[in-house]
């Protein structure tokens, strides 16, 4: 109970640079680690050839589809959370918690199952070739099953966000990353399981951070209770969700989408490209998932705020937010772009007989996607908190 309490004092009264730190800094540690075994996986899989390392960036942009199902329900559920956790609504906030799990859930299964019936024709119009498409079914047929651990994960990583439990957050997805990064050379070359092995790697790692986020709710331990019986998907309840999380949802589709017209228009140039672009996709994420993992530390700070009425508050919490994030992005986009050639260089393997014209197309698509990292800010601190 003084867990609990703790909790909301700090939604709720703690100076705002101590909420934001308390709150963000664990979600950015977790959330750049997340980024960072994205990297590392693709880091290993890049040592197999360019046709693994384009399967790879092939169905990376399907896992993004199906992840922004977990964030339509679980960014779409903490908003309102946060928001009923300030008024005091337990009840309704037990209510609202298990819906958006069971719903993710629900959907998510939906679309895996979908996914698996027609993954070829889908890996065609994401621009597999004919060289990549092998790897693309092997890496895929399991990395799209595994694809329910991380809808749960998505979801609960928002849910337990909104209730200020930073530091369970930070530890699922510290100890899913931290595994997935021992187990790849492992299952990859040890096992010789190839892409194969990537996926099951993965498939193990998004299991344990659910396995985290269980032990969280059986020990009851959360601010929420979940339960079937509590799932009651009304219809105030579904607008409040998805008035916040479908334009979450909209939004990686559209990131999605666009990841997926880039590699197609790469497949006329042939695998390389397409490699090299997912390489520059992951090294990009790692800095949009901090900004990312900050502003979900800001988040519950907001809404709570907004429920309990300290507008006052709010409005601190949100200049604070904006100047810090800000700054990050400024210094990292300008560090990254001024090792830009060392890090791309990194995936791109010296024995290619183009290596030196691929490193310098990769290089200069990388500066250009720079440019656009530095307002990433502006896509995610927005208004969505305050909805009434």
């Amino acid at each position: 109970m003084s867990e609990r309490n703790n909790k909301l004092e700090l939604l709720g009264s703690a100076p705002i640079p101590k909420a934001l730190m308390a709150l963000g800094v664990p979600i950015m540690i977790g959330m750049l680690i997340n980024a960072l075994y994205n990297l590392v996986d693709a880091y290993f899989v890049s040592g197999l050839g360019k046709s693994q390392m384009g399967a790879i960036s092939i169905v990376f942009p399907l896992g993004q589809v199906v992840v922004g199902l977990g964030l339509m329900f679980g960014n779409g559920a903490a908003s309102y959370l946060s928001r009923l956790l300030g008024r005091g609504d337990k009840d309704t906030a037990n209510k609202v918690a298990s819906t958006a799990l069971y719903s993710s859930l629900l959907i998510g299964a939906i679309i895996i199952l979908f996914s698996t019936i027609f993954l070829k024709p889908i890996l065609t119009m994401l621009g597999a070739t004919e060289t990549i498409m092998p790897y693309a079914l092997t890496y895929s047929r399991i990395y799209i099953l595994s694809c329910v651990f991380n809808v749960f994960n998505v979801t609960m990583n928002n849910i337990v966000s909104s209730e200020g439990a930073a530091k369970t957050t930070m530890c699922a997805l510290l100890l899913g990353a931290v595994l997935n990064i021992g187990l790849d050379p492992l299952f990859i070359y040890t096992f010789n399981m190839g892409v194969a092995g990537a996926a099951i790697a993965t498939a193990i790692s998004q299991l344990v951070s659910t396995l985290v986020y269980l032990t969280y709710i059986l020990r009851k331990r959360s601010a929420f209770s979940f339960s079937l019986k509590a799932f009651s998907p009304n219809g105030q309840m579904m607008v409040e969700i998805l008035k916040i999380g479908v334009p979450t949802l909209v939004f990686q589709l559209l990131t999605s989408l666009s990841i997926a017209l880039i590699n197609r228009a790469a497949s006329d140039y042939g695998d390389s490209v397409i490699a090299g672009m997912g390489a520059v996709t992951r090294i990009t994420s790692m800095g949009t998932l901090v900004v990312f993992g900050f502003l979900k530390g800001f988040q519950p700070i907001a809404g709570f705020s907004y429920g309990a009425k300290k507008f006052d508050r709010l409005r601190e919490a949100i200049k604070t937010s904006i100047i810090w994030s800000t700054s990050f992005c400024l210094v990292v986009g300008l560090v990254m772009a001024a090792f830009s050639t060392q890090i791309i260089s990194q995936f791109i393997h010296k024995q290619h007989d183009k290596h030196k014209h691929y490193e310098n197309f990769y290089t200069n698509y990388y500066r250009q996607t720079l440019v656009l990292f530095v307002y990433i800010k502006f896509l995610h601190i927005n208004p969505v908190p305050l909805s009434r």
